[in-house]
């Protein structure tokens, strides 16, 4: 795997016709959307530093677009050390309180990845949060600097994308490691070449910066934010910036900061297998189940088939592509991330083991935001710039025979993919300006941390660890599958995040739900 700290996927997948299909519930707001219309709380624009006040003190031009949505932009310095210099705007997009008579504020939210469309995220508030949260608040998303909307980075062509993405992700033969290689050296060389010096200022210290300047722009004196996956890293740097500017925070499948980019490879690589080890188990519990009689069986047989794909990709209902490894290796990961996405996964693999990679191609395009006519959205490149910008670190692939065993014992699905992925920022070329820190947020209010037993992207330690970082947090354990805890289905998850954002009421730490 790409060193990949992968987003919250907000989609349904509706199966029909032999076509998933991804679908955004935005629902219709109509279009008379009003502006909210507040003035800035005392103090909220006063910057950190004089020459930062230009941007501090900016007014949001807002409009309508979507469905009734509010949208504006945001202006940002490219880089910090010269904030006189050049500027970048990011892209934010509001969805207005329901019950604006008992609005609290706004409450900024990002979805992970890193890479994500935080607008995208904040369009599909209504799936998102429950209604306690959507009455009282604007909720409003931004797409950090290099992403989407916002002066996104470019690395590489669509048809590159679609090579690099299908690529063998664990090279068994020489021919593929040349290959695999070729695209860790030319991911860096895009990078510099196709997004100039944006290319090195789209770490996410800078892009927690840029939510500061948005807190202002908002007139909020402090920041209330809530953060899923990569998300969380972005909210707790934010809290150890500004932590006398950390309002109600809420941070959803925690990353832990405290450990080296190989060991977060490695725990990731378990939060996969663990996924994939209950995902079988549900089917062999539920008997007669298609991949074998016991969960060794059902393991055995999914591995079997990415082998096979490797050896001779499946062909799929679009006549110019096929399923191929890499392709395949994602199709798997993505339901992972829901459980109530297994059953879509029991008919992709029963598709794919007919000789059919349809489902799979399907499933692997919504994982990294292909449609029909190419590249939604930059996330796939933004993933790979911010995360080698953050920690460059990067082993050579000489290196991955060493490692490969500590990566098949943690996960024997997937280990050899996450070993090969400890190679990617090997080709990076370009160098930050802000670097990653220890993070304890000392000095912040009361920070919520919500980990999920078997999370297959951020595993439940990593809450654990980030909730004994930040010197102010409490931790809420869910005990369940999937990515994430809020809006899971867990009625004291939801409570305990809701009772916080909306009436300020703390949660106990350790929380059990």
């Amino acid at each position: 795997m790409r060193r990949l700290v992968v987003a919250l996927v907000v989609i349904a997948l509706v199966l029909g016709a032999g076509v998933v299909t991804a679908i955004v519930e935005v629902g219709d707001r109509g279009s008379a959307t009003a502006v909210p219309t507040t003035a800035p709380e005392p103090g909220a624009q006063r910057p950190p530093e004089a020459a930062l006040a230009p941007y501090y003190t900016q007014q949001l031009s807002w409009s309508q677009c979507r469905d009734g949505d509010l949208c504006s932009t945001l202006t940002v310095p490219l880089d910090y050390h010269h904030p006189d210099g050049d500027t970048i705007g990011l892209a934010l997009l509001m969805v207005p309180a329901a019950d604006p008579g008992h609005r609290i504020g706004s409450l900024v939210v990002n979805p992970g990845g890193p890479g994500a469309s935080g607008t995208d995220y904040a369009a599909n508030a209504s799936s998102v949060f429950r209604q306690p949260i959507l009455d009282v608040y604007d909720v409003v998303g931004f797409d950090p600097r290099g992403t989407s909307g916002s002066d996104p980075v470019d690395c590489l062509s669509d048809g590159e994308l679609d090579q690099y993405v299908a690529e063998d992700p664990d090279p068994d033969t020489y021919a593929e490691t040349v290959q695999y290689l070729h695209w860790v050296d030319e991911l860096g060389r895009g990078c510099e070449e196709r997004s100039g010096e944006l290319a090195a200022h789209v770490t996410t210290v800078e892009a927690a910066r840029d939510m500061d300047v948005l807190r202002a722009a908002l007139g909020e004196s402090r920041m209330a934010y809530f953060g899923a996956s990569y998300g969380t890293k972005l909210g707790a740097t934010y809290a150890d910036l500004f932590p006398d500017r950390v309002g109600r925070l809420v941070l959803d499948g925690a990353v832990d900061l405290s450990i080296s980019s190989r060991q977060l490879s490695l725990e990731q690589a378990a939060g996969f297998e663990t996924a994939l080890r209950a995902y079988v188990s549900d089917c062999v519990d539920r008997g007669d189940c298609f991949l074998g009689a016991s969960l060794e069986d059902g393991l055995a047989r999914i591995r079997g088939l990415l082998d096979s794909v490797d050896a001779s990709p499946l062909p799929t209902d679009d006549g110019d592509r096929q399923l191929e490894v890499g392709n395949a290796f994602y199709g798997v990961v993505l339901p992972l991330y829901n459980r109530d996405y297994w059953q879509y996964l029991d008919q992709a693999l029963q598709q794919a083991f007919s000789g059919d990679g349809t489902l799979l191609l399907r499933f692997s395009d919504l994982y990294n935001s292909r449609g029909a006519d190419g590249y939604t959205d930059n996330s796939t490149e933004a993933l790979y710039a911010i995360n080698c910008l953050d920690d460059p670190y990067a082993i050579a692939a000489s290196e991955v025979p060493a490692n490969r065993a500590d990566f098949e014992k943690a996960s024997p699905t997937f280990g050899r993919v996450f070993a090969w992925g400890l190679t990617t920022c090997d080709g990076i070329r370009v160098q930050a300006t802000e670097h990653d820190r220890r993070i304890d947020a000392k000095g912040a209010a009361p920070i919520v941390v919500v980990g999920t037993t078997r999370d297959p992207a951020t595993p439940y330690e990593w809450a654990v660890h980030l909730a004994d970082q930040l010197d102010s947090a409490v931790l809420v354990s869910r005990d369940g599958d999937g990515h994430t805890g809020y809006n899971a289905g867990n009625t004291c998850v939801d409570t305990a995040v809701e009772d916080y954002l909306v009436d300020g009421t703390v949660p106990e730490d350790g929380l059990s739900c």
